[in-house]
């Protein structure tokens, strides 16, 4: 922890940015605990609310990622423009209202319409603004800033679903959902006006707690219109499609792959394996990006997590299910914070915000079909054999284009 001092602050102290990544620790446990994993128990209750099949509520939600998505081409050049603060406070309200509509509709329009207000919020105020000013405030401690910040992605998983399925099954879904509306205002918007800054140049400071510079240097990297056209970015573009199609189609449906093979006084416990799994392998692979090849543990999380997915097809007794659900688990953990790194290190921060946004848009079209696509099959073979086993093969195909990725740009970079 390094110390800095600032002339806004006029003292010597822990680097701000730590506290940065303490604030978006925290809002991103509210904010993927109830706008990601939570799917998993809206989907179950919207079709058990008999308004809706599995597939509709499946489909809603493939609505809400690619509305987040798209939403983060807009939102990306604000980032450059405005406070940080101001556009996360702002998803935190957009989110919020869809989550209390979610309880209170019952149209399949408005259905799909109270998501895609949902999904813009989600972008506004989860991963997108995160990762931008981790890249900007750390360049050294980068991928250990990124691995603590996003453990809180899991975090919420862990703690915050668990309670959203006990609310709905105790309270119901209209009363559920609008306590975690309120609790999604209450978990991001404080900490995001107490704590996020948009660049450490507003405290004149420099990134990893440096010493403030009068001048401090432009951004450098790739430009957008370079960084967009690398056979590169095209390629690991297409390979996140595949990672995140099958790793989120798993996630939306392990609650109702656990209910259907395990009695129903386990399911709570088992739901918390693949958040903590999920923290344990991001802060391990934090520390490991430090020894070892970021590309070359990319491809391993890529086929660790096929073969998770085809063990959870598999597997019928609580033990098999519980070592699936950790190694996707670890997967997940470290596969989000892996993307933003990559783009970072290899195009740098001239163009930063734009090119995850795009990368991001790319990897929302595999969310977008996950759930969808597993509801589908769930529905024509009604059970969760065949489409777990099918994610796992679109996880192998993610792996086997990573490695092509890397066959072909053997090390070369671009511009």
């Amino acid at each position: 922890m390094l110390c800095y001092s600032s002339k806004k602050l006029g003292r010597c102290s822990m680097f701000y940015g730590w506290r940065l990544v303490a604030g978006l620790f925290v809002i991103l446990a509210f904010s993927s605990g109830l706008g990601f994993y939570n799917h998993a128990v809206f989907i179950q209750a919207l079709a058990e609310s008999d308004r809706y099949s599995i597939t509709a509520a499946s489909s809603a939600v493939s609505v809400f990622f690619l509305v987040s998505g798209i939403a983060g081409l807009g939102i990306a050049p604000l980032l450059d423009r405005y406070d940080v603060r101001l556009i996360v406070v702002s998803g935190a309200i957009f989110a919020a209202i869809g989550l209390h509509w979610i309880g209170q509709i019952t149209a399949l329009w408005e259905l799909y319409a109270v998501y895609a207000l949902f999904g813009v919020g989600f972008s506004a105020s989860g991963l997108l603004p995160s990762t931008t000013l981790i890249s900007r405030w750390f360049v050294v401690h980068r991928a250990r800033a990124l691995s603590i910040a996003s453990t809180g992605l899991s975090v919420g998983g862990m703690i915050i679903t668990p309670f959203s399925a006990y609310w709905v099954s105790t309270f119901g879904l209209p009363q559920a959902a609008s306590f975690q509306a309120i609790l999604y205002l209450l978990g991001v918007v404080p900490i995001a006006v107490w704590l996020l800054r948009s660049s450490p140049a507003e405290l004149q400071l420099m990134p990893d707690g440096g010493a403030w510079q009068t001048q401090p240097s432009p951004p450098e990297g790739v430009s957008f219109d370079v960084a967009i056209r690398d056979p590169f970015f095209l390629w690991l573009n297409l390979a996140y499609s595949f990672v995140m199609l099958s790793q989120v189609g798993g996630i939306a449906h392990q609650y109702g792959l656990i209910t259907e093979r395990v009695d129903s006084d386990s399911v709570s416990l088992m739901m918390m394996v693949l958040p903590l799994a999920s923290i344990i392998g991001r802060l391990a692979g934090g520390f490991l990006l430090d020894r070892v090849p970021m590309f070359g543990f990319t491809a391993v999380m890529m086929f660790l997590q096929a073969a998770a997915l085809a063990l959870l097809g598999l597997a019928q007794s609580a033990v098999l299910i519980c070592l699936g659900l950790a190694l996707l688990g670890i997967t997940v953990g470290n596969l989000l914070m892996l993307q933003p790194l990559i783009i970072a290190e290899r195009y740098g921060l001239l163009d930063y915000s734009r090119l995850f946004a795009w990368a991001n848009l790319a990897s929302v079209a595999g969310v977008a079909a996950g759930p969808g696509l597993l509801g589908w099959l769930v529905g024509v073979h009604l059970s969760y054999h065949i489409p777990f086993l099918v994610a796992g093969g679109f996880g192998a195909l993610a792996g086997s284009v990573f490695l092509l990725c890397l066959r072909q740009d053997a090390g070369s970079t671009p511009g």
